[in-house]
Order: C-alpha cells, then structure tokens, then sequence
C-alpha cells in the first residue's frame, strides 16, 4: 500500500498492532518464551492486541524479536518510513525521511539502517535461464590517477559483485577480491546452473566459466556491447539504479554498511513488478522475520 493509504488506514497504534497481529499470528508457530505452539490472538478491553500462549500463559506483543520491539517510536511512524522507503526507486536520505517524519536526523537514520538490515535475512531463489554476470565499484572518483590506475579496478572503491536473471531477480554482495574462485562461488551458491546460460564480458575471471554452464561473452574492449542476445546491459542497467542512490541521495557509504544499501536495491529491483500493497507486505514480513 502506499504512503496516502498507510495515513488513512493507520491513524493509531492499535491498528498497527492489529494489523501486526494478524499477519504474524497466521505464521508464527512457536512462543517466544516456552516454545508451545498453542498460540492465539488475545485482546482485552482498553489494551493493546497481543498474542497469548496456552503453554506458559504469556502474553507478547506482535514485535517481540524484531527490529519494532521496544521501540520508543509510534508504529504509525514505522509504517510511514518502510512505506516511504519501499516506494523510493533509488532510495531516500535520513534528512529527507526526518523531514516527513518530523524526526531528528539520526532517529531517521536508524530507522531507515534498520530496515535495511531486515531486508539482509531475504533471499531470492536459485536463478535460472539466460543469466548476466558483472561487477561494478562503488565510491568517489579517484582525484588523481596513480600510474594511470582505471577509476573502479585499482582503486579503493568498494567491489560489488551480481548476477541477474534476464527479466527476473538480481544477486549481488560485496568482496574484497574478485578472481576464479569468487566468480564460480557466485554461480554455484545463487545460480541453477542445469537450467542456466551465463553471459558475462571480456574480463578473465569468467574464463573458464564455460566448465560449469554454457558461456557467451562480448568484448567491451573492442567496443562489443551486443551480439544477437548476448550482452550485459540488463545488469548494468541495475548498476546504474545502484549509483544514483549513492549518488543523488546518500552521496557516500563505507564498506561496512555498503550490504545494507545492496539489499535495499536489491529488493526494490526484484519486486519491481509487484503492486505497493504487496511491496509493503513483503517488507513487514521481513521486518517481522516471517520467511515469505
């Protein structure tokens, strides 16, 4: 759902809870504090909807063991920023969420790195058919060249590595090398390699790939860019998406927290065809660590 219905729909912490309630009781199968799988919706009259177990006869909010328990912020405002970063192509700033939210900066901060790190634990499925494989770098220019060192390889910047599913889903993750070894972990672990051709550039590293699944390459040296249906744009495509943000919103990450961008990215690309309601679905589901 989007930010205009989240404000009608979701005026007062109670229908947060309800709503949280809801989509967590169908789903959650054990209790926090005993592990019995008796488990109800409970509410009583003047409080807050809650679950309750049968086991030990604890009652516990819809949040416990999330990144919303204890939160000292309104759930109306929760709801407000996941729909607000949800709906942002290319991402959106702490100060611009502060200044929708009427937060300080760095609670905007928090909020917006929390959801971020929600969205580490999905993972899409095995890719498969026509798949491109590609690596780009993330970070300011180079002011000055060493040795005429290239503006990403060379350099400092943070290595980013992916493969994408032609019209489907996309993969990506850091590493601080990017050789043989990276390149077919990369294909083993994400990708259905019996069902998969894999298209990448000139670059060495995808070599001997051609051991694993079928390979095609273009010579972007050469200025080869397609061949018939081989080429690497529809990832570059996303790159692109992936450096705007760093670019007109955020204007800089560390290496550190570089995964969390990458998953927000990620996210929003894979589900791209999908209606906001569900996009907003999705997100609760991996805020409230319910497997989709």
């Amino acid at each position: 759902m989007n930010t205009m219905q989240i404000i009608k729909e979701f005026q007062d912490d109670q229908k947060c809870i309800d709503f949280l309630c809801d989509l967590r009781w169908k789903t959650m199968k054990k209790c926090p504090y005993c592990g019995s799988d008796k488990i109800s919706k409970h509410t009583e009259r003047g409080r807050r909807s809650r679950l309750q177990c049968s086991g030990c006869k604890k009652s516990f909010s819809p949040t416990i063991n999330t990144i919303l328990h204890n939160s000292k912020m309104p759930l109306f405002k929760w709801f407000l920023a996941i729909s607000l970063l949800a709906e942002a192509k290319k991402s959106i700033s702490s100060r611009q969420l502060a200044r929708h939210l009427a937060l300080p900066v760095k609670t905007a901060y928090s909020v917006s790195q929390r959801v971020r790190k929600a969205l580490l634990g999905t993972r899409s499925p095995l890719l498969k058919g026509i798949i491109e494989l590609d690596e780009t770098y993330i970070g300011g220019k180079p002011r000055f060249r060493n040795n005429g060192a290239k503006r990403g390889r060379g350099t400092k910047k943070t290595l980013v590595v992916g493969a994408l599913e032609r019209n489907g889903s996309v993969i990506v993750k850091t590493e601080s090398k990017y050789k043989g070894k990276q390149v077919r972990d990369l294909i083993l672990e994400n990708i259905d390699i019996s069902k998969s051709k894999l298209y990448t550039d000139e670059y060495g590293a995808y070599s001997k790939i051609g051991n694993l699944a079928p390979h095609q390459s273009v010579n972007h040296g050469r200025l080869e860019y397609v061949r018939g249906d081989v080429h690497t744009n529809s990832i570059e495509g996303y790159w692109s998406l992936v450096k705007r943000a760093w670019y007109g919103q955020h204007h800089h990450y560390t290496k550190r927290y570089t995964p969390l961008y990458l998953a927000e990215s990620s996210f929003k690309y894979n589900n791209r065809k999908n209606g906001c309601g569900e996009v907003f679905s999705k997100l609760m589901r991996a805020m409230l660590c319910i497997n989709s």
